[in-house]
């Protein structure tokens, strides 16, 4: 059976929204940007610590305990322990976290139609598109449909799709310093963008990166990416 344009060209759209629908419902990798500085940290031999809030606004908050037990789990698992209640510890860890207002990004696209831009009769599938996940790579192959890749003729003014949302920038600050003194041992510093602000989703991987690499080089920056989650 034959078909003609408007067929095939609603055909192609149509591969080319599912292969899209398939790639975007992917989660997305957090990441984030984060400079650590230390003096003498000690190395892990059990020392014991204390989680604060380096926000008085913080202290004492149900929200701010669940956040400091994931800072106590990671620094328990480097080597070090939660001070005994009454036991006066040997480091001091504040913590802060915050998420801006977000502002305000406009992106736009534009694509062209295929029956003025040489693409008619040619193949239409695109090279794979690589995805990088928990199990390694898979293969999405993408269907190239030139309705979306050509360029238009004359008379055509093309489509343009403007989109706008918002970005805001997250962070978490921390720093560990000696009981006795006062004296600082750590400073460090994650901060993320995201499309949300969901502090509830965002702190928890904020201090994965923060501890990813943990103390690293002092006076570095690296940017850490984390996997998402497995769907179960």
């Amino acid at each position: 059976m034959m078909m003609n344009k408007t067929s095939i060209r609603r055909l192609s759209l149509a591969a080319l929204t599912a292969a899209t629908l398939a790639i975007t419902g992917c989660a997305t990798p957090f990441k984030a940007d984060v400079a650590r500085f230390q003096t003498q940290l000690p190395a892990p031999q059990g020392q014991s610590f204390v989680v604060e809030a380096g926000n008085p606004q913080l202290a004492g908050g149900i929200e701010f305990g669940q956040y400091a037990s994931l800072v106590a789990g990671e620094l328990t698992r480097f080597g070090y322990r939660p001070a005994a209640p009454g036991e006066r510890a040997d480091m001091v860890v504040r913590m802060a976290y915050d998420v801006d207002k977000g502002r305000e990004r406009v992106r736009s696209t534009g694509f062209g139609d295929p029956w003025y831009g040489g693409y008619y009769g040619r193949g239409f599938h695109g090279p794979p598109v690589i995805v990088r996940g928990h199990g390694g790579r898979r293969f999405v192959y993408g269907y190239r449909d030139p309705f979306l890749w050509g360029g238009f003729g004359p008379g055509f003014g093309g489509y343009n799709d403007v989109q706008s949302f918002t970005v805001y920038t997250s962070g978490l600050d921390l720093q560990i310093s000696r009981a006795s003194d006062g004296y600082r041992l750590f400073e460090g510093r994650a901060e993320a963008q995201s499309r949300d602000n969901n502090l509830q989703a965002i702190v928890p991987n904020l201090v994965e990166a923060m501890f990813t690499g943990f103390p690293g080089n002092s006076g570095e920056k690296v940017r850490i990416t984390l996997a998402p989650p497995e769907k179960s």
